[in-house]
């Protein structure tokens, strides 16, 4: 199944209840009036796509309609179709710059974090790269086994302490290894669960210390993994871990599994954060690299 097919497939549940709703919705119009624009602000909240998203979306829908002279309530569609797709154009590459790059990777338990580090490793490991995993996500029971398994699964290294050992330590050793073995790429599985956000922050500077001293000038990315099911929940989570850490992308999980797939768009647009990541199934190679237009096409479907 190819990428376009394979994220339409994966966004089919949010396309059959947003984008059917908003068609149905247009279809009972007969033309362009503000009773329409407020109705379709409501539908995209209800979807997921969260209120201040939803508003600037129907603001900037009131400003082409008018520009261009839209009066067939049918346009809606196409009109909406281009802002989300400029919504969410950006740049969403994963930045594996130098020899080794770091991925931190950040996320609540559950929602499905050491299976998208999994899944990451054998992409990487299929594209030539040498993954080296670093289990250092310590403190929740069977973090280490489950990283393991994967490891195994993606035919890639791991560097592992015992449970409740310092997670700066695994990760010292886990760069340590990856000098030592010339390995393209450091994925380091880190805090599980965000006990409080000085917590947090104390846990994760402390790893950025060890990854500037010992590899002062390499890509390091911070990801954080969410589930596309919870909603604004997801959006609430992101804000948290923002205070608290310097998110560099997001891996939103869970999608085929959910009518919230707008959750995307609030990610992107009212907290700045590009999504690099979306899971679109249970196979190994259903974690796909975000691209916008295959998104929005999934969404609209055409």
């Amino acid at each position: 199944m190819g990428l376009f097919n394979k994220i339409g497939e994966g966004l089919r549940k949010t396309r059959d209840s947003l984008m059917g709703t908003v068609n149905s919705m247009l279809h009972s119009f007969t033309r362009i009036d503000e009773d329409l624009f407020e109705e379709l602000e409501e539908i995209l909240i209800t979807g997921d796509v969260g209120v201040a998203t939803a508003g600037a979306i129907c603001e900037q829908l009131r400003t082409r309609v008018k520009e261009q002279g839209v009066t067939d309530p049918a346009a809606i569609r196409d009109l909406l179709k281009e802002i989300v797709a400029e919504l969410l154009d950006g740049d969403s590459s994963l930045n594996l710059s130098t020899k080794p790059s770091v991925l931190l990777v950040i996320g609540v338990n559950g929602v499905g974090k050491t299976t998208s580090i999994g899944k990451l490793a054998a992409q990487l490991k299929a594209q030539g790269k040498q993954v080296i995993l670093g289990a250092a996500d310590t403190f929740r029971a069977a973090a280490i086994e489950q990283l393991e398994i994967w490891a195994e699964r993606a035919g890639t290294a791991i560097v592992k302490h015992a449970q409740n050992a310092d997670p700066a330590a695994v990760v010292f050793d886990t760069l340590s290894a990856a000098k030592a073995r010339g390995a393209d790429v450091v994925i380091c599985d880190t805090a599980g669960r965000l006990h409080n956000k000085k917590h947090l922050m104390e846990e994760l500077g402390k790893i950025r210390r060890v990854i500037d001293r010992e590899l002062p000038d390499a890509a390091c990315e911070v990801l954080l993994v969410l589930d596309a099911t919870t909603g604004q929940n997801a959006v609430n989570q992101a804000r948290e871990f923002r205070e608290a850490a310097d998110i560099t992308g997001i891996v939103l999980t869970k999608l085929d599994g959910t009518a919230r797939g707008g959750v995307v768009l609030t990610i992107r647009e009212e907290l700045g954060i590009p999504v690099k990541f979306i899971g679109v199934g249970e196979g190994i190679d259903d974690l796909q690299p975000f691209d916008a237009k295959a998104f929005t096409d999934g969404l609209f479907g055409g």
